[in-house]
């Protein structure tokens, strides 16, 4: 599959370039993608929340009435969960919510997002960024010109670049990505991709490691 190369004004260049169909024309797993964006949001929890049980509460142990003869249930302390300002029953308590997930199955999961982007034309290559300073204006110019507009899109770099990400910090809908911090929930969450030209072949070269890699183990 070959995709057109844009200028920055969102002319074609005449040049052309090839995505592997390694990467972008795979048979899509969408069980591996379900379980690559499950592990990315686990990873993203605090795990901070808790809530006071029983034993937790402030208060005072006294029996608040008589075991018997009141005529409703009986009663052994005000910190009880029945009571409002007890402790909670089986209430949150912090805990970590990360679990691992096999380095094949995360780059079985990128490779299916990244084929269904490609199959649906949601993937555009332009010119390398080489922004001289931080400006915002030069970014919307350039998402106005591609006809990225009011489009959740999505900016990978080969390498960082910080003008072009301060200049696209103020922006809602954009986010800017270098390729090894590429994941499917990234991929997912965009309604575009917009490659710089050069992480194209980044891109190639990461999964190729990443596969050498897995081999080896």
């Amino acid at each position: 599959m070959e995709l057109t190369v844009y200028s920055h004004e969102g002319e074609d260049t005449g040049k052309k370039v090839k995505l592997n169909e390694a990467i972008f024309a795979v048979e899509p797993n969408d069980h591996a993608i379900y379980l690559d964006v499950k592990q990315y949001r686990a990873n993203s929890r605090q795990g901070t929340h808790k809530a006071k049980e029983r034993s937790e509460i402030i208060g005072s142990t006294r029996k608040i009435k008589k075991q018997k003869g009141t005529g409703t249930a009986r009663a052994g302390s005000i910190k009880s969960p029945l009571f409002r300002g007890g402790g909670r029953v089986f209430g949150p308590r912090p805990r970590n919510y990360r679990f691992k997930l096999n380095r094949k199955v995360k780059q079985l999961a990128r490779k299916s997002a990244l084929t269904y982007k490609a199959r649906e034309n949601k993937i555009t290559v332009v010119e390398n960024l080489n922004f001289d300073q931080p400006k915002t204006k030069q970014m919307i110019s350039l998402r106005s010109k591609l006809e990225l507009s009011n489009k959740k899109s999505l900016f990978i770099l080969s390498n960082e670049n910080k003008n072009v990400y301060l200049s696209a910090r103020n922006l809602q809908e954009v986010k800017i990505l270098t390729v090894s911090e590429l994941t499917t929930y990234d991929v997912l969450d965009a309604a575009n991709i917009c490659f710089e030209e050069s992480s194209i072949n980044t891109l190639h070269s990461i999964f190729v490691k990443d596969e050498k890699t897995s081999n080896k183990e």
